[in-house]
């Protein structure tokens, strides 16, 4: 196969300076030890909030980084993870446009507990037989900087942190190594060199991470053997002949005007692939234009179970960013202003905290068997009332993807694919 160097880039972060908060939005995949929930008696109505405003950050969010060239893959269930830790540092102006900018519905004194009660619900998944789904968290703070003990209190209590003070000043290349030997080793090696030379400075004094790994096998895997060389037909260039899965079964499917839904659920049925494919080959990019929360519901409740013929590519795409512009357009400004950003609610100091960057960087591998630590997405075609061939859903083209916790709505992965062929990094 032909491979084309399309994914992997980088979107221009903002400036490192004086004292700041840096903000390692991960999405890691790898077995990690469960945090410990400390929410109960927290009102479904709580965790439902908090999905919903994960699902709309991860969209507009995506809105954002679509403009990157080639395939592209992320968690907002990640990067809303790493910066809800910061927000409940936030104070003042701070705090109102970071509650904006993450669709934060419920106030910090809610939202917390709620997280800690999402986050349990996801890693009891990990008792579920074929799905191991974890999530992890960690504060890195610069050695003998004064953190508020409420604030240490908080995030050790909502967000199970581990604490590992180091030395930002005179032994910056030991604490990058530190923080990047931890996430490999929660994410199996899948996520290496996550903090880049460059990103920590004597200014540093903290860094907020989320992990999460997912590695679920289909509810009916696909046979290697039905595996065949199909052409996929790329937005530019001629099309490229990719492995692609096969298999006819039952699945929940949607037949929409100018796209096909498709659902392969997990062993367990709590997560889901769901796969958004236009009916035109040249139609993602109008798709993505369109792809609003309001139309993800549209698009994918409903789905009717029934019998369908399924081609999906086996495809893996790894991806970096530096979100910092991305957040900063969604209204997240003065968080990334040395002059204006107000974490108080971290060290007590109003102003002296800012955020310098936000990286992000995510991998997918789907085969046969099922997905590691990622997602991707299918669409189906929706069967008619009277008798009609099998639908065909032949994933060919650019198709948008997503992983979801079917409770609780929450949007663990979304992504695309334009070509099966280009893994990234």
């Amino acid at each position: 196969m032909n491979e084309r160097d399309l994914a992997g880039n980088y979107l221009k972060g903002f400036m490192r300076r004086r004292c700041r908060v840096f903000v390692a939005a991960l999405i890691l995949l790898a077995a990690l030890t469960p945090v410990r929930s400390a929410a109960s008696g927290v009102s479904e109505e709580s965790t439902k909030a908090l999905a919903e405003g994960n699902t709309e950050f991860g969209a507009e969010l995506y809105h954002e980084i679509r403009v990157a060239d080639g395939n592209l893959f992320l968690s907002p269930y990640s990067i809303f993870a790493a910066l809800a830790m910061t927000y409940a540092g936030a104070r003042g102006e701070t705090a109102s446009q970071m509650a904006k900018a993450l669709d934060m519905a419920l106030p910090q004194d809610e939202l917390n507990p709620a997280f800690a009660d999402l986050q349990g619900r996801l890693n009891a998944l990990q008792e579920k037989g074929d799905i191991q789904l974890n999530t992890a968290n960690s504060l890195w703070p610069q050695a003998g900087y004064p953190l508020l003990s409420s604030y240490v209190s908080l995030v050790k209590r909502y967000y199970g942190v581990t604490i590992t003070p180091l030395d930002y000043g005179s032994d910056r290349e030991t604490a990058r190594r530190r923080i990047n030997a931890w996430v490999e080793e929660q994410t199996r090696k899948k996520i290496k060199d996550l903090i880049q030379p460059g990103m920590l400075d004597p200014s540093t004094r903290l860094v907020l991470a989320n992990a999460i790994y997912f590695k679920g096998n289909w509810s009916t895997a696909f046979k290697r053997e039905a595996t065949k060389d199909i052409a996929f037909y790329r937005l530019a260039g001629d099309p490229v002949r990719v492995p692609t899965m096969v298999q006819r079964g039952q699945f929940g499917y949607a037949d929409h005007a100018d796209l096909q839904v498709l659902e392969l659920p997990y062993a367990g049925n709590g997560l889901s692939m769901l796969v958004l494919l236009p009916k035109k080959t040249d139609g993602l990019p109008d798709l993505e234009k369109r792809l609003t929360p309001e139309n993800l519901i549209k698009w994918t409740k409903g789905l009717s179970r029934q019998e369908v013929e399924v081609f999906l590519p086996r495809f893996r795409v790894t991806s970096r960013f530096d979100l910092g512009r991305a957040l900063s357009s969604m209204g997240m400004v003065d968080a990334f202003d040395r002059r204006k950003a107000d974490f108080s609610g971290m060290d007590g100091k109003p102003g002296w905290l800012y955020i310098g960057v936000v990286a992000h960087k995510a991998f997918v591998d789907v085969n046969e068997e099922g997905t590691e630590a990622a997602a991707a997405t299918g669409v189906g075609v929706k069967m008619a009332a009277l008798p009609v061939r099998t639908p065909v859903f032949r994933a060919d083209h650019a198709f948008f993807f997503l992983i979801r916790h079917n409770p609780t709505g929450s949007i663990l992965f979304m992504g695309r694919v334009l070509d099966p062929t280009v893994a990234g990094e």
